[in-house]
């Protein structure tokens, strides 16, 4: 392991003129560091200006094990320490994140495309998880009681030593803030592998954690791509594995960390169904509607990408497509992340066009910045079940729009898709919200609300094709799964009378 480069500290850019960064390594025991065997880079690129603002140093499997060797050496020391010591550390970087707020925001707008008022709102949300981490010693304190005669069992969370968190790139800062808070206050060491396309962020996550006072080594990151993500899933001091990304990949992480026995949460991609009754609020539904499919360029896994019409709901579709067409590309709305993502984007409203749906709003042709990587909002009219478009993740801002005369047929499509993250319906009836929420297969519901994300201390998760593993990500179920039970039963004195437990 080559030491690199000392901090590296603030991103300068305050606006969203391009500005490059700096070179992606390793962070491995405290310090920044070469990969040892691998010379393979990637430009990590602006997808507002499609050029280059740095570049990833790939690592491999050799990488992963010096990482988890350091994290091994680092664990058990940082296991000791008192639980509220560990969340002190939080507090600290719950200060810190406050105080580099801005430029957080502007270090993710600037890798991930989003606008700024996105990117503050994704590292506002991570303040919260940090905020949730921070309690964590009051929720944790284990549940005692007399069971029998003198007996008594208790509860006790004791850490799985070296955990990881393998992330992706459309949250770069708040993902992995998703498994830091509760994996760091059980007591864990940590590996972080963020996506490959957006690792910037992370690298200051890196340095403001070290000035919050974490111990070398109980967070390490190391970059790479397929050949990391298998070293962490393989590697045999790494007892857990938190994934965010595609449902493929999903699949066989959790599959090959399964196989190793070790515990995995691996939560997988989505195709959320929007459900509008003739009932609705019109200005509340256009509103709520368009901000789930356009939000953050469609690029996460709870927006909206089916909106299926029941019976007369003309007058809210014309609202919603007259919403989106007000939509300024580069202030309202940000590119997607990559070339590849814009030309697949692309590819589905041509396919559905050539199948016979409308084109009710057309966002091929954006391209406010010369190079950069832009789509703007687009709806797909008059869809069959059967399309690719209905069917398959787009991770773009389309919204296909199918209509259906009942609400029951409207159910029936929702939950014959194979996804099972996020839906809603937007209503004005409490019979029909309660019939909705009773009956689709979606972990996370909504009522009037496109983007039903459950905030702190509810947990994050979906159902289906869209998790595999048990539990939440977030949230108290996430503090179970990066650590396991130490049931105590004790007994201190001979008691006169007998149970059968005596």
């Amino acid at each position: 392991m080559t030491p690199s480069a000392a901090a590296i500290g603030p991103f300068a850019a305050r606006s969203e003129d391009f500005t490059p960064f700096t070179t992606a390594r390793h962070w491995i025991g405290g310090k920044w560091c070469d990969p040892v065997s691998s010379r393979a880079t990637q430009e990590i690129a602006n997808p507002r200006y499609g050029r280059a603002m740095g570049e990833v140093l790939l690592g491999g499997a050799d990488d992963v094990d010096l990482a988890a060797k350091a994290a091994a050496r680092a664990a058990r020391a940082w296991g000791e320490w008192p639980i509220r010591e560990r969340a002190h550390v939080l507090y600290r970087l719950r200060e810190l994140m406050v105080r580099h707020i801005d430029e957080l925001a502007w270090l993710v707008s600037h890798e991930n495309g989003k606008v700024f008022g996105e990117a503050k709102a994704e590292v506002e949300k991570g303040i919260e998880c940090v905020e949730y981490g921070c309690s964590l010693p009051n929720l944790a304190a284990g549940n005692q009681l007399e069971v029998s005669r003198g007996v008594a069992c208790e509860v006790a969370y004791a850490p799985l030593g070296v955990v990881a968190g393998i992330t992706p790139f459309n949250f770069p800062l708040m993902v992995p803030l998703w498994m830091l808070p509760q994996a760091l206050v059980g007591g864990n060491a940590f590996i972080l592998k963020p996506s490959e396309r957006v690792p910037l962020s992370s690298l200051r996550l890196a340095e403001l954690l070290k000035e919050a006072g974490l111990p070398d080594g109980v967070f390490n990151m190391v970059q790479g791509g397929r050949d990391a993500v298998e070293a962490i899933c393989d590697h045999p001091l790494v007892k857990a594995v938190g994934f965010v990304g595609s449902t493929k990949v999903a699949k066989l992480v959790y599959a090959r960390a399964s196989a190793h026995g070790k515990r995995a949460l691996c939560l997988g991609g989505a195709k959320n169904h929007l459900i509008v009754v003739p009932d609705a609020d019109l200005d509340l539904s256009a509103e709520n509607i368009v901000a789930s499919f356009t939000g953050c360029a469609g690029q996460r896994c709870m927006a909206a990408s089916v909106l299926l019409a029941v019976g007369d709901v003309g007058h809210i579709l014309d609202a919603v497509r007259a919403r989106a067409s007000k939509i300024t590309l580069g202030k309202d709305l940000g590119p997607v992340t990559t070339k590849a993502a814009r030309d697949r984007i692309a590819a589905y409203i041509d396919a559905a066009e050539a199948s016979g749906a409308q084109i009710a709003l057309d966002g091929r042709t954006a391209n406010p910045v010369a190079g950069g990587y832009w789509i703007g909002p687009t709806i797909i009219d008059h869809c069959r079940p059967d399309m690719p478009c209905v069917r398959e993740e787009i991770f773009g801002p389309v919204i296909s729009v199918i209509r259906v005369p009942n609400l029951e047929t409207a159910i029936e499509i929702e939950n014959s898709n194979p996804y099972g993250n996020a839906s809603s319906v937007y209503t004005s009836s409490g019979d029909v919200a309660r019939r909705v929420m009773e009956r689709v297969e979606a972990g996370m519901c909504g009522v009037n609300i496109g983007v039903p994300v459950p905030r702190e201390p509810f947990g994050f998760g979906g159902w289906n094709d869209s998790c595999f593993g048990h539990g939440n990500i977030t949230g108290w179920d996430g503090y179970r799964f990066w650590t396991r039970q130490r049931k105590i039963t004790s007994k201190w004195a001979l008691q006169r009378d007998q149970t059968w437990m005596s």
